[in-house]
């Protein structure tokens, strides 16, 4: 398309609007921030995803609280524009075919970015192959490997057909590590070794070419296949002894494969960057915190108010630590008329009505056992006797895996315990989560909770979009809240100080004997009895916490300290 060198970001899954369904939660909308923050900043980047043209999933709550998951139709030709190119890549020995779709992401400031959507669902390849870029993180193993083959390795042949220069691969987590091994194969030496190989495998080069982020702290989320399967799907792009070399002796792990063959790699948190160097020891991990696109995560009142006293701010985030500027009673008008928006949205989609005069609590973000979004539902009797000194109210939102049984148990134990306490205390669960309804939550809330089990919380976005929005954060000290958070000035804390860097057990009822006592004693008071400190720690929200929590900050940093070295 062009000769201009470009960094090619890889990501299984990217986040752009509820209308491209192509993504599940953090990892993906982060991505689509990535890229939106890329175009207005105009940083070369092209970006490779798969198409998943069933979604993820459309999840609907039945009579019982239980999860139930439908496909998504979605027409990507509403879009996007396919491109006439195809490439082949090897799955279980047979030839499947790969065509790709170009979505454009365009900036008001001039800079524009692509984005590579792949799709098998071609008449060439068999009707298995066909469904390999339907589902988002569907299928078994076997699905996930040969969707991680179109996606690595189906990738960089489709940028070469298109005629890119690449600079730099950049792996966002480890589902594209296999775009290595077809960077070792378009990088191999012909040479007349001892040994009487044709070639040997340039590592270096490749290993300059590649930057890695990681973005668990929990074994369990890298990818593992066995190397029978991995022969079977695979088959031997390279010798399986360099395969096993590079990505694991005793099965091929797709974050260690990464590893191996990247000359940058980071977390990202400072803490998450800690514990990976702990998960995978020997290996020098850097850290670069997260942040959210700006202009995307400010809802409409934020943004008019924004407009009016901090020029500028949509491109240059780090304006926002002018926000004290703002009159108080303008900031209270503009949070209340996102608090409004967001319970006409909850009147019109669960009937449920709440009260704007009530302090309202936010949570929502993937349902997944180490989250806990049930800890403040610890000790009913004690948080029943809280609202009795102070109203409060809780709106949650979040899907499960439709694998992860203990997730979709957490959905239910919510709605289940929501009904036995709703005359005490509102509770409304909205479902199926997605942008839309994440902008109404972290702007049209007053508190944002998370209470994930310390250090399984690599990073976290949602409590920086809040910010954006003045939303205060309550937090467990994980993640970026670690720093981001002054007790007191940016929001507050639940649970003792991060100390760990490894995967310990932490006590729930001493967290949640915390987190009751600042509801009760610190945040219940202050929203109803001193406004003005309420307001202050709002503006410290945006001044301290938006101001550097943005993709746009991220972005440099990933410019200098990963792209250009």
């Amino acid at each position: 398309m062009n000769n201009e060198a470009k960094i090619a970001y890889f990501s299984m899954e990217i986040g752009f609007s509820n209308n491209i369904p192509t993504y599940s939660g953090g990892l993906g909308v982060l991505a689509g921030d990535t890229l939106k923050s890329a175009a207005d900043l105009k940083i070369p980047i092209i970006a490779i995803t798969l198409i998943s043209k069933k979604g993820y999933f459309r999840q609907d709550i039945d009579n019982n609280g239980r999860q139930i998951e439908y496909p998504v139709d979605w027409d990507p030709s509403k879009f996007m524009s396919r491109l006439p190119k195809k490439v082949e890549v090897k799955v279980e020995g047979r030839n499947v075919y790969i065509q790709a779709w170009c979505y454009k992401v365009k900036s008001i400031t001039g800079g524009e970015v692509d984005v590579l959507y792949l799709d098998t669902d071609l008449a060439e390849n068999t009707k298995e192959d066909r469904e390999i870029t339907a589902q988002l993180y569907g299928g078994d193993d076997c699905y996930r490997l040969k969707q991680e083959v179109v996606l690595g390795i189906g990738g960089v042949r489709m940028l070469h057909a298109l005629g890119f220069h690449i600079k730099k691969f950049h792996m966002n987590e480890g589902h594209a590590s296999l775009l290595t091994l077809e960077l070792l194969l378009t990088h191999k030496k012909d040479v007349e070794s001892v040994w009487d190989e044709k070639w040997i495998w340039d590592i270096d080069t490749v290993k300059d070419l590649c930057v890695f982020t990681t973005h668990t702290p929990i074994e369990a989320g890298h990818d593992h296949f066995s190397h029978e399967l991995a022969k079977k799907v695979i088959g031997e792009i390279v010798p399986f002894e360099l395969l096993k070399k590079l990505g694991g002796e005793y099965q091929l792990n797709m974050t260690l494969l990464a590893l191996n063959l990247s000359k940058y790699v980071n977390g990202v948190a400072k803490k998450h960057g800690e514990v990976s160097k702990t998960l995978f020891p020997g290996y020098e991990i850097n850290a670069i915190t997260n942040g959210v696109h700006s202009f995307t995560w400010t809802c409409e009142s934020f943004k008019q108010l924004y407009n009016k006293y901090i020029a500028g701010w949509a491109n240059e985030p780090e304006l926002f630590v002018r926000a004290e500027i703002i009159p108080d009673e303008e900031l209270w008008k503009a949070h209340l008329r996102a608090k409004n928006e967001l319970f006409d949205y909850i009147k019109k989609s669960s009937g449920i009505e709440l009260s704007q005069e009530v302090v309202t609590i936010g949570f929502a973000r993937r349902f997944t056992s180490y989250k806990r979004a049930d800890l403040i539902f610890s000790n009913l009797e004690q948080l029943i006797k809280i609202s009795e000194k102070g109203k409060f109210q809780i709106v949650y939102a979040g899907k499960a895996h439709p694998k992860d049984t203990p997730g979709k148990d957490i959905i239910k134990r919510v709605i289940d315990l929501s009904k036995t306490i709703n005359d005490k205390v509102k509770v409304v669960f909205l479902k199926d989560y997605n942008m839309e309804m994440a902008l109404n939550l972290v702007s049209g809330v007053d508190v944002w909770l998370n209470t994930p089990l310390r250090p399984r919380e690599a990073s976290g976005t949602s409590g920086m979009k809040a910010a954006h929005n003045g939303v205060i954060n309550f937090s467990i000290l994980d993640g970026w809240w670690i720093e981001g958070h002054i007790e007191g000035i940016t929001g507050w804390s639940i649970g003792p100080k991060p100390s760990e860097s490894a995967l310990i057990n932490t006590d729930d009822m001493k967290d949640a004997e915390d987190l009751y006592n600042k509801l009760e004693n610190v945040i219940i008071p202050m929203f109803y009895n001193d406004r003005n400190q309420w307001i202050k720690i709002m503006k410290n929200s945006i001044s301290k916490i938006a101001y550097y929590f943005n993709s746009h900050r991220m972005m440099r940093r990933y410019v200098t300290e990963a792209y250009l070295r």
